[in-house]
């Protein structure tokens, strides 16, 4: 009986030290298993293609494919800018010391309004230099020519929405630049304007809430009015 006692005992021993070692074994792997993941981990940080991500070359910036496609430089050029750029406008920015000017390639008196005063009113949308100069300095120079009542009457359907788009721009500067470019053309077709106002007073009153376009875009209507006359 004793024997029997002895022999279970070494038995349940000898079970509990096995179970002990499954236990042991099972935490070293374990142990292993988070000590090579921990080693890739690192590995991988330190990697130079990591380390060039976390820490970009500056030629990095010349290689295309770090250029962010969605970004302001992809952006495709606005129409008045991809004209100017192809020489759609026949005039070029000349740079003074003072101020700048345009030179024309022929004179102006002899070029077409359609399409060209409607192009450069498209560009008084435009936010960026020389595009907004070209476009407001054009445009009043092309007004100034002989004979431009008789081109520029038949183009207001035309010309008073892309007016409107300027005078609705959240832009001040456009806004201001739509606001002159509007007066400029009524001192030249008078009262021709008048059937087309009505297309503008409403943007020009929306602005009026503005105190700092309350005295020009006044100043704007009465002149408006004056050059209207009767119509």
């Amino acid at each position: 009986m004793q024997k029997s006692e002895c022999h279970g005992g070494i038995q349940l021993r000898n079970r509990k030290a096995g179970s002990c070692d499954q236990r042991t074994s099972s935490s070293i792997q374990i142990k292993h298993r988070t000590t090579i993941q921990q080693s890739n981990s690192s590995s991988s940080t330190s990697s130079p293609e990591t380390a060039r991500k976390l820490h970009p070359r500056p030629s990095d910036k010349l290689n295309p494919k770090t250029i962010n496609p969605f970004g302001e430089q992809s952006r495709a050029p606005s129409a008045f800018a991809a004209i100017y750029s192809k020489g759609g406008i026949p005039c070029r920015l000349v740079h003074g010391s003072v101020k700048h000017r345009l030179q024309w390639e022929c004179p102006p008196e002899n070029l077409p309004f359609d399409p060209l005063l409607i192009t450069l009113a498209e560009g008084l949308r435009e936010t960026k230099h020389p595009y907004t100069f070209v476009s407001k300095e054009g445009f009043r120079e092309l007004l100034l020519v002989q004979g431009a009542p008789e081109k520029a009457v038949p183009l207001l359907p035309r010309l008073i929405p892309v007016l409107k788009a300027a005078l609705v721009h959240l832009d001040d500067e456009v806004f201001a630049r739509g606001l002159n470019a509007l007066v400029q053309l009524s001192v030249v077709v008078g009262p021709s304007l008048n059937d087309h106002l009505k297309h503008l007073l409403t943007s020009l009153s929306k602005r009026l809430r503005d105190k700092k376009f309350k005295e020009p875009i006044t100043s704007a209507l009465q002149k408006l009015e004056q050059h209207g006359g009767n119509s």
